[in-house]
């Protein structure tokens, strides 16, 4: 069981209580979970029913018993504990059952991983002024939003710059009809760029361009030098890029040896524990960068995963070296270096950005 799933499990179990009548109080629309903090009960630790106390005008720890029955019984759930004011602390039927459902969902879903329909029934739209940043933010958001199923729309306040087509972006027809009349406008208003998309393409390309724009918070300047373009682990954009080509190295090495990949071979621990942390988080990460419209978020989020790729890497090479033969544990962290790659790779295409699998 992931966290994503977790958090589902104890949403639907919100809903029972609700429909049960056990509990009068609106429903959240998410429930976050969190690993336990250290000296803590359990795997994970949700605060839902603190949250839902005032609403329900019950004592915080009488809405965790009536949550607690109905999510100790689901599959995948070895103990619910309440802890504190009110805290449910959950621990999973089995050490490294949630790490390889981790890595399973990843295998499965591939650059699809994270992407779900908690915004499925909801229809935007979205319009920005022509300006390059503007544009480009806008296509991400939109990206971003329809990962998580919801419907979309975007429109420009003017004619679109016909050289936005060569970063990627798309925009409906100027002067189209709404997509439904109770759907509002919502503005994408970042601060502007300074140069017009043709500067930009001519000087950094269209990843580079795409990545500038995107990493800073909408309401910062976006740097757009020519450090975007170094080739070099300065610069977070080619950090990036580099950990997913090596990630996907490491397969074809694997390949040459003469193995593959196995999620299940032996215990995640030690260095891969914040790698795998981050993947883990990596749903509960894009949905609420689609919710805030924030695709520096995703950003973040992925030189965050090269980062500890990296310290993972360097420190248990999922290849054999010298006379050394392949091991459940090679097998073991190839499979999580796969992820990674596997997560980048989704996250970039997210941004409208190519992750090449040679660099």
């Amino acid at each position: 069981m992931t966290p994503a799933d977790l958090s589902r499990t104890v949403l639907h179990a919100v809903h029972r209580a609700v429909d049960e009548n056990a509990l009068r109080a609106p429903v959240p629309a998410r429930v976050r979970v969190e690993r336990t903090r250290p000296g803590g009960s359990g795997d994970y630790a949700c605060a839902v029913a603190l949250q839902l106390a005032g609403s329900a005008g019950m004592p915080a720890l009488e809405v965790a018993r009536i949550l607690r029955e109905r999510v100790a019984a689901e599959p995948g759930i070895g103990r619910v504990e309440i802890t504190g004011p009110g805290f449910l602390s959950f621990t999973l039927d089995a050490p490294g059952d949630s790490d390889r459902a981790v890595l399973d969902a990843v295998r499965e879903q591939g650059s699809a991983y994270g992407h779900g329909g908690a915004l499925r029934d909801e229809v935007l739209q979205f319009h920005h002024a022509r300006e390059v940043r503007a544009a480009v933010t806008a296509d991400a958001v939109r990206r971003l939003v329809i990962s998580q199923g919801a419907r979309v729309r975007i429109r420009c306040e003017e004619a679109s710059d016909p050289e936005w087509g060569l970063l990627g972006v798309t925009v409906d027809a100027y002067g189209t009809p709404p997509a439904t009349p109770s759907a509002p406008l919502t503005p994408i208003r970042p601060v502007p760029a300074g140069a017009t998309a043709g500067e930009l393409l001519e000087r950094l390309g269209a990843d580079a361009t795409r990545w500038g724009l995107l990493r800073p918070a909408s309401h910062d300047r976006a740097p757009l030098g020519d450090e975007l373009l170094v080739q070099g682990e300065a610069n977070p954009l080619f950090r990036v890029r580099y950990a997913h080509a090596r990630a996907r190295a490491l397969t074809r090495g694997a390949a040459a040896l003469g193995f593959t990949s196995e999620s299940d071979a032996a215990p995640y621990d030690g260095p891969a524990r914040p790698l795998l942390d981050l993947l883990a988080d990596h749903p509960r990460v894009l949905l609420a960068a689609a919710r805030h419209r924030a695709p520096d978020r995703v950003a973040r989020q992925l030189e965050a995963v090269a980062h500890a790729f990296f310290d993972f890497h360097d420190c248990c090479s999922p290849l054999p070296s010298g006379d050394e033969k392949p091991s459940a544990a090679h097998r073991s962290r190839l499979a999580l270096a796969e992820a990674a790659g596997t997560v980048l790779a989704g996250g970039l295409s997210l941004l409208g950005i190519s992750a090449p699998a040679h660099l």
